[in-house]
């Protein structure tokens, strides 16, 4: 049974939260305080974290930055702001989503659910061993989750490391945003189109000399985005 733990000061929208994803048999332990929720979520194992942005003693996004340095279990971030600038700060700090309220309680469930396959599909016992690829300057080994870049190991976070190798290994293939958005957090795009420019933006700013310059990443205006070869 997968673990989640939710952190939400707004104790009604809280149990809500649990009630549905307990329907759908997942384990669910709820933290109303962020210093204690963020201290929980690095003491202890969840498969999952449901994540509000205001929250007492600690804000989401401290508890985001301090999850991301030591764990790459999918953060769904919540907020009632509604502004993109909050969306993509907290998906710069290494959330995997971002869900705005007032929200369906299924359309948690299918995200949770959604990034716990594909989770569970990228880091689980059957991927191949030793699938190590080098493109240019670039090294990859999928199974260790590892990246070099021009021969230093460089930090991915889960969605960044799977959106990389996803368009390494389709090359000179232009994707739209809704195609990178469906294929990576599988699930509709409506409204999370941000999402993915964040995660192009990070992942430029580890593999690329000159951000303005790409020479891996490359926009196509209007359409979306290629990796180049």
């Amino acid at each position: 049974m997968s673990k989640v733990l939710i952190i939400e000061d707004e104790v009604a929208i809280a149990e809500l939260e649990k009630d549905y994803l307990e329907l759908s048999d997942f384990e669910v332990t709820i933290e109303h305080n962020g210093a204690e929720g963020c201290r929980r979520a690095l003491a202890e194992d969840f498969d999952i974290f449901v994540l509000d942005l205001m929250l007492p003693d600690m804000d989401g996004f401290e508890i985001c930055k301090r999850i991301r340095e030591v764990k790459n279990t999918p953060i769904l971030m919540v907020s009632a702001k509604k502004e993109d600038i909050d969306k993509i700060r907290g998906l710069g700090l290494g959330a995997d989503d971002y869900i705005t309220k007032p929200f369906s309680p299924s359309e948690l469930v299918a995200r949770v659910k959604a990034h716990l396959a594909r989770y569970d599909r990228l880091v689980g016992s059957g991927m191949a061993q030793n699938d190590i690829f080098e493109i240019r300057d670039i090294k990859i080994d999928k199974s260790a989750r590892r990246v070099w870049v021009r021969g230093e190991e460089t930090q991915f976070t889960t969605k960044e490391f799977e959106l990389l190798v996803f368009l390494a290994e389709h090359p000179n293939h232009v994707y739209s945003k809704q195609e990178l958005f469906q294929e990576i957090w599988d699930m509709d795009s409506v409204g999370d189109i941000a999402t993915v420019t964040v995660h192009i933006k990070k992942i430029r700013e580890k593999i690329e000399m000159n951000t303005n310059k790409p020479q891996y990443i490359e926009t196509i205006w209007g359409v979306g985005y290629r990796f180049k070869v």
